[in-house]
């Protein structure tokens, strides 16, 4: 599945990787590849054997923000830039509500709508040489109510203000710094180093991934004490296949084989 060969998804091993396909435009995402970001992501969860999502730009840039292309129909009345805003949110919805692990894999330009796509992606892997910035500053935009709260979670307000106050771009030690990005590697380590971890979250419980992400998003969303719904899913662990193995592997000093 893609939107005319500007995005696609693969498979390798454990991993699903959603590539971002226009390196002759920097991967600056269009109307039609933010349309087929939620089909895909949902092919992807369907995998069989999939235990992780890959999001990644090729060319050596992830993106760089909006298609400048489509702006003046974009916004060219309050209608079409509203039509606009509910396509793209709808993309990044889906994305932060994968429900197994997603690693953004950041080269080059990471820059508006691309990083609001980074910040959807549970954890963020950068080049040493990538770049990073939100710009709505530069625009004369507003940045709602979703993409400043992702922001906010993840380098916390007083930085959340000065990134979006000044919309100035940071390289990846800044980025790092400030905790926009995890991890930064070299550019010829990145692709390793992002295998090496899927390699480890393939080894490790896929339930145990699933249950973590679905009580991390009830905690961002305000939810601080157990109900009905958190105390059904602990108890629900004990009886299933992973913790069967999981605890077999155990008491025989093993390593365990989880399916």
């Amino acid at each position: 599945m893609n939107a005319n060969g500007d995005i696609h998804l693969t498979r390798h091993g454990a991993a699903a990787f959603l590539t971002l396909n226009r390196p002759t435009k920097r991967n600056a995402l269009s109307l039609a590849m933010w349309d087929a970001i939620p089909g895909l992501l949902t092919e992807a969860a369907k995998s069989p054997g999939v235990r992780a999502l890959v999001v990644r730009g090729e060319g050596g840039v992830f993106a760089a923000g909006a298609d400048i292309a489509e702006f003046e129909a974009v916004y060219a009345t309050p209608d079409a830039a509203m039509d606009n805003h509910r396509r793209m949110q709808a993309a990044l919805a889906a994305l932060e509500s994968f429900p197994l692990p997603s690693i953004a894999m950041i080269e080059g330009a990471c820059v508006g709508g691309g990083c609001g796509l980074a910040l959807c992606c549970d954890l963020r892997f950068a080049s040493a040489t990538a770049r990073f910035g939100i710009t709505p500053a530069k625009l004369g935009l507003a940045y709602g109510i979703a993409d400043t709260r992702r922001l906010v979670q993840t380098v916390g307000l007083s930085a959340a203000k000065d990134i979006l106050f000044s919309g100035r771009l940071m390289d990846a030690a800044e980025a790092q710094r400030l905790q926009l990005v995890d991890r930064v590697f070299s550019e010829d380590a990145l692709e390793g180093e992002i295998s090496a971890y899927i390699d480890a979250l393939a080894r490790a419980s896929s339930f145990s991934a699933k249950a973590t992400k679905a009580v991390l998003a009830r905690l961002q969303g305000g939810q601080s004490e157990d109900d009905d719904w958190s105390r059904a899913l602990f108890a629900s662990a004990f009886s299933g296949a992973d913790f069967k193995e999981g605890f077999e592997a155990f008491r025989q000093k093993r390593s365990p084989r989880f399916e």
